[in-house]
């Protein structure tokens, strides 16, 4: 049976949709995602006012390479990579890709990928673990739903059924020891910036303001420009494709996602390695995505098409979701 990302089990699976999820990874994810960045990010005037704990050249130097190492980790691996299988990728590539998403600190490889299946599965819809539009269309039922969306979903009872949504990845041993050594990914993450000032400074006050800079608020930054995908993007601007969702192209999310803000193309066409496909839409991830299709480190790339795309759409105008991803021309 082929798999497909949007439907990995087809109509009438026997697999639940979700599962249960425990008060411990409930409690985890509410102080790692949603109550630690906050704080960091409150407190990043106050430290930067504090004498002598404003951030260096050398702290933002290593907090913007760390910044786009992650989104890119993110938007190439995780999300178009792992979750919608836009390309193909030689082992070493996939195996890095893995590793830099994870540096995002936004849960392990397949985690990520099963809930986000989810959300395509059930776009704005109920079963759509962060939709903005869950509580109604009113001022203050979009307000709710935009936090929700943002970074309340994570409190959820419910979580994505892995052998659902992420079959693929639970059969792959490199996924599979990816997942395992997460928690390690973590510790690079926030350890690799301050010790390297360390070792060249050895002052252990300057890697302590690194370690600020660098590695938390660069943590609190990527997340809540990756999860203002899930909420800004589909309530605020233009869609050029209409569909079931309101998905929507944000210029403002695009740039600091490295693209992923164009997002009415990507749910009209979610196999696609390119989402900002008009004219003024720069999508800097299929950029890289084109640099390792040249390079021979990427194949079968899915690049945007018309007919693909209309083909989905008609489909989803007649209440109904291809179970297989239709072939690239």
């Amino acid at each position: 049976m082929t798999l497909s990302p949007e439907r990995p089990e087809g109509l009438g699976s026997p697999l639940p949709d979700t599962v249960p999820a425990s008060a411990s990874l409930r409690t985890h994810a509410l102080i790692t995602i949603v109550v630690a960045p906050l704080v960091v990010l409150a407190l990043a005037l106050p430290v930067a006012l504090a004498g002598g704990w404003g951030p260096r050249w050398y702290d933002a130097a290593l907090g913007a390479g760390m910044y786009a190492l992650s989104i890119m980790g993110i938007t190439a691996g995780y999300h178009r990579h792992f979750t919608h299988l836009s390309f193909k990728a030689k082992r070493p590539l996939r195996i890095a890709l893995g590793v830099a998403g994870g540096l995002a600190m936004e849960g392990p490889v397949t985690l990520w990928v099963a809930e986000h299946r989810r959300h395509h599965q059930h776009a704005d819809r109920e079963g759509d673990p962060h939709s903005p539009w869950k509580y109604g269309t009113g001022r203050r039922a979009l307000l709710k739903g935009l936090w929700h969306a943002q970074v309340g979903w994570f409190s959820s009872a419910a979580r994505a059924h892995h052998p659902r949504y992420a079959p693929d990845l639970l059969a792959d041993p490199d996924v599979r020891r990816l997942d395992r050594w997460y928690p390690l990914t973590i510790a690079v993450s926030l350890g690799l910036p301050p010790v390297l000032v360390l070792a060249v400074t050895q002052d252990g006050r300057a890697a302590l303001v690194t370690l600020f800079w660098a590695s938390l608020v660069r943590y609190a930054v990527v997340h809540h420009v990756t999860w203002s995908v899930n909420s800004v993007a589909h309530a605020f601007g233009p869609r050029h494709y209409t569909g079931r969702d309101q998905s929507r192209d944000v210029a403002w999310v695009a740039l600091l996602t490295f693209g992923e803000g164009w997002h009415n193309l990507h749910h009209a066409d979610p196999s696609s390695a390119r989402h900002g496909g008009l004219r003024g839409q720069p999508d800097l991830t299929a950029w890289l995505i084109a640099r390792f299709e040249r390079w021979g480190w990427a194949y079968d790339v899915r690049w945007p098409d018309e007919r693909r795309i209309a083909a989905r759409l008609r489909a989803e105008a007649a209440g109904r979701t291809p179970h297989r991803q239709l072939p690239v021309k």
